[in-house]
């Protein structure tokens, strides 16, 4: 399975993207037209994120509800964030074996960031690209 299908998957797949995702450009066209919010609810359901960490990284709550209740797409800018923060949640599980150790690495202050948690970096794109190179050299051996 490539990386877009992996965090395809974590967004509830085919079902709910309405798309067949195999690469990273399948990704951004689905966000160009806005992901299903339904898709922000399949993450916490599987446990990838809390409701509160979704709610602090990608969409306020209140939003959140209101797309569900108007059967709005997720803007661009908020499908960007989910797929954000769904990337890196993904990088962590396959680069950690399991979603549970990956949740734990995740939530846990690393000295290679400063002592802040990788999920914490997440909120930005330049602290989520640091926390997946920091989850390659992971996959390769080397101690982060």
């Amino acid at each position: 399975m490539t990386p877009a299908a992996a965090v395809a998957q974590a967004l509830g797949g085919q079902r709910v993207l309405k798309a067949d995702i195999q690469s990273e450009l399948d990704l951004a066209s689905v966000a160009m037209d806005g992901l299903p919010a339904e898709a922000a609810a399949k993450v916490v359901a599987s446990g990838l994120l809390s409701a509160d960490e979704l709610y602090q990284l990608v969409i306020p709550r209140r939003t959140l509800d209101r797309r569900r209740e108007e059967k709005q797409p997720l803007t661009v800018i908020e499908a960007d964030r989910l797929l954000r923060v769904v990337r890196a949640v993904v990088c962590a599980v396959e680069a950690l074996g399991d979603t549970e150790k990956a949740g734990t690495w995740l939530r846990t202050p690393n000295t290679a960031l400063r002592g802040e948690t990788p999920m914490e970096l997440l909120e930005t794109d330049i602290g989520a690209r640091m926390v997946e190179r920091i989850l390659g050299r992971i996959e390769h051996g080397v101690i982060s």
